[in-house]
């Protein structure tokens, strides 16, 4: 199981925190879409390290077009020489129609057919095959010399797409290289849900998990006092119940028994009564959904939830912490 970071949002310092990141020993770094462009961020990343996979976790797929994506990942594929991985997610319907100004249906069928389009486009620009993709939600059947870039050693970068959902968890399968799984998904979960999603889609194309990456963010509660410990729990439970609170979200807390949970969570977030939601995770839902204490107990307890399942981990702490323990969890985590 590799170690992955994030790179905070801040893109003033993104170059020398993926220089730190390196130093630190970590396997790969990863960068979101917030308020700055993801890909602007993994090229910074990308000029400052030497060895790191450096990837988007994730860029909207459906804010773009195939063929947008398509150059972007192609022109960091060889940039990167060969480490960066195209991580894409489909975020949601009101962010595409209102904020993005572009279309929104059928997640999980457009998501499947985005990808096949941009391989389309990267198997006519890597090995020179006709451009002719037609599908229901794109069509790319033009091509001229003069916009095909050149092809590369390295040829197009691994594809990643985010899901929670068992239908998009089975396109994730199908059609890309590896998977994101949410912050809110448990170990169980993962190996109820998402493993044997995973293993149906594989099916479709008569493969397996063998080659297949399973990547994502693990809830770590960390302190090495009692104070930083509070501080730590009181962060992990008020983003476990934001996340609640989602409706999409439902289906990992009814496997667990706590469905109703989400309900109450939802009405609440419609009062605005966000700083009060926290107070309904208790310590079982908690340890549940992280692990708690020492950077040594924390570090061991990924290991122990993740190890057999998950290909790459990115500890996630949604909270104020000392930069310094971070590198004590990655240490107790390879053992």
């Amino acid at each position: 199981m590799k170690i992955d970071t994030t790179l905070p949002k801040d893109i003033d310092v993104v170059h020398r925190n993926a220089r730190e990141a390196e130093a630190a020993g970590y396997d790969g770094l990863w960068l979101g879409e917030t308020r700055h462009d993801p890909f602007l961020l993994s090229l910074r990343a990308c000029d400052a390290t030497g060895d790191l996979t450096v990837g988007t976790s994730i860029a909207i797929a459906f804010a773009r077009t195939p063929m947008t994506l398509a150059n972007v990942g192609f022109d960091l594929a060889r940039y990167s020489r060969g480490r960066f991985v195209l991580g894409l997610g489909s975020q949601v319907k009101p962010h595409i129609e209102r904020r993005f100004s572009m279309p929104w249906s059928r997640p999980a069928a457009r998501m499947r057919e985005f990808v096949l389009a941009m391989r389309a486009i990267w198997d006519t620009w890597q090995n020179g095959t006709p451009l002719s993709f037609q599908g229901d939600f794109y069509t790319h059947t033009l091509m001229t010399p003069f916009f095909s870039p050149e092809a590369h050693e390295w040829g197009p970068p691994p594809v990643y797409l985010a899901a929670v959902g068992e239908m998009m968890t089975e396109v994730a399968a199908e059609v890309a290289d590896g998977m994101f799984f949410h912050a809110f998904s448990t170990p169980r979960y993962l190996r109820e849900v998402t493993l044997p999603a995973l293993e149906r889609g594989r099916a479709k194309i008569g493969r397996t998990l063998s080659d297949f990456v399973l990547a994502g963010p693990a809830f770590a509660t960390v302190g090495r006092n009692e104070a930083e410990l509070a501080t730590a729990i009181a962060g992990t439970k008020k983003q476990i119940a934001f996340y609640a609170s989602t409706p999409a979200y439902r289906g990992v807390l009814d496997l667990h028994g706590w469905g109703d949970l989400q309900t109450e969570l939802t009405r609440m977030s419609k009062q605005n009564r966000w700083s009060e939601m926290g107070d309904l995770i208790d310590d079982e839902i908690l340890r549940t959904f992280s692990v708690v204490g020492s950077p040594t107990e924390a570090g061991k307890g990924l290991r122990e939830r993740y190890g057999d399942v998950a290909t790459r981990i990115t500890c996630y702490a949604t909270y104020e912490s000392d930069p310094a323990m971070w590198p004590e969890v990655l240490d107790a985590i390879r053992g």
